[in-house]
């Protein structure tokens, strides 16, 4: 069994190499994830002007500047990557907000000061982790007495379906969780872990949170025909949820 260490190490090599193909541009609007809605519908934040926020995972810096701009009094990003925490601060260096980078695994986030936060966020990052019950208790001891936290990933059922010959197919086991290593993922290799949808519940639940809304929906483009042969397609979304995206808070 591949030890969390190693895992960590080959998926932050494998972030500084892929960093650079994502997007950098300036974020009207707070995506939880393909085809789900959005912020400005969800209101799961709500108003977040004068709000202390910690994103998890904050990757580009593009959540944090939409935080930023909503007016957030203070911001904390914490990533692993150092290539995507040099772009994140590029995306940022306009702004007056205070924003503090830490370079950590979200396993390991020493640095943050306990009770301080009004909310955690992680935009399609949480699901990374290689020890979710430690970092779920980082980002509970983080927060204020109150706090919300809310974070989207790629639906579990999504993620182990696979489109092959004009049909949807289980390429894996839903229920059999754990790390699986990727050769080619963006031309470098990975490892992600598989979890249930449960097993994300229930280490909220484990970690002190109470569950608030679960979202499982769909908002697909009416002009959006993308086939299923696509990771992230329409056809797909009409099947099933390609996100999960649950807030909870802390008491």
């Amino acid at each position: 069994m591949i030890k969390e260490h190693e895992i960590l190490k080959i998926n932050k090599d494998g972030w500084n190499k892929v960093a650079d193909q994502f997007f950098e541009g300036t974020f009207n609007n707070l995506g939880y994830g393909t085809y789900s809605p959005d912020e400005n519908e969800l209101n799961l934040l709500g108003d977040v002007k004068g709000k202390v926020i910690l994103e998890v995972g904050c990757g580009s810096g593009h959540t944090l500047e939409y935080l930023a701009n909503k007016g957030a009094r203070e911001l904390y990003g914490v990533d692993f990557s150092t290539v995507q925490l040099n772009t994140a601060k590029r995306v940022t260096s306009y702004l007056s907000t205070p924003i503090h980078f830490i370079e950590s695994p979200m396993e390991d986030m020493t640095e943050l000061p306990e009770a301080y936060f009004d909310i955690a966020v992680s935009i399609y990052a949480l699901g990374w982790t290689v020890n979710l019950d430690k970092t779920l208790k980082n980002v509970y001891d983080s927060l204020k007495s109150g706090g919300v936290f809310v974070f989207s990933w790629e639906h579990p059922v999504h993620s182990v379906l696979e489109y092959d010959e004009e049909k949807l197919y289980f390429r894996r086991s839903y229920v059999d969780e754990g790390p699986e290593k990727h050769e080619s993922w963006r031309s470098v290799p990975i490892i992600m872990n598989y979890r249930k949808i449960s097993t994300y519940i229930n280490a909220l639940v484990k970690a002190g949170f109470i569950i608030d809304q679960v979202v499982e929906e769909t908002r697909i483009p009416e002009n959006d025909n993308s086939k299923p042969s696509k990771w992230y397609s329409a056809e797909k979304a009409r099947m099933i949820c390609p996100d999960i995206i649950i807030k909870s808070h802390k008491l």
